[in-house]
């Protein structure tokens, strides 16, 4: 019953680590877990390619999410002005949505790679099975 293309306990916890810091930076840890996710995603040592994948998908969208939240929130504020709480009632709708849906991501990569599943955040297909 063992699948041998099925990634092993210690690979499938290795890549939910990328998860684990992906979620921190968005959550407790904002810099902090993206600097760890990095560091680890460079270590010298060879990695599965299971692992690496998921290790480079959690940086691609941490890096997105970034620029997303950061981007799409100064051009709300300029957009509506300081002076108008509409602006402020927007931002906040945003930034609560959008951040909620990329934690909500985070989560499933992070089911995806404990299954030993291949997991793309920005792929609705690579979502199924």
């Amino acid at each position: 019953m063992n699948d041998p293309n099925q990634p092993d306990a210690s690979q499938r916890r290795r890549a939910g680590f990328a998860y684990i810091f992906y979620l921190l930076n968005l959550s407790f840890l904002p810099g902090i877990g993206f600097l760890i996710l990095l560091l680890l995603w460079h270590s010298p040592s060879s990695r599965p390619l299971f692992v690496n994948t998921h290790f480079q998908q959690a940086a691609f969208a941490s890096i997105v999410a970034g620029v997303l939240l950061a981007m799409v929130s100064v051009i709300i504020v300029l957009a509506g002005g300081f002076n108008s709480p509409w602006t402020f009632v927007i931002l906040i709708l945003y930034f609560t949505l959008c951040h909620a849906l990329l934690l909500m991501l985070g989560v499933f990569g992070f089911t995806r790679a404990n299954n030993g599943k291949p997991f793309q955040f920005f792929n609705p297909k690579s979502w199924r099975n």
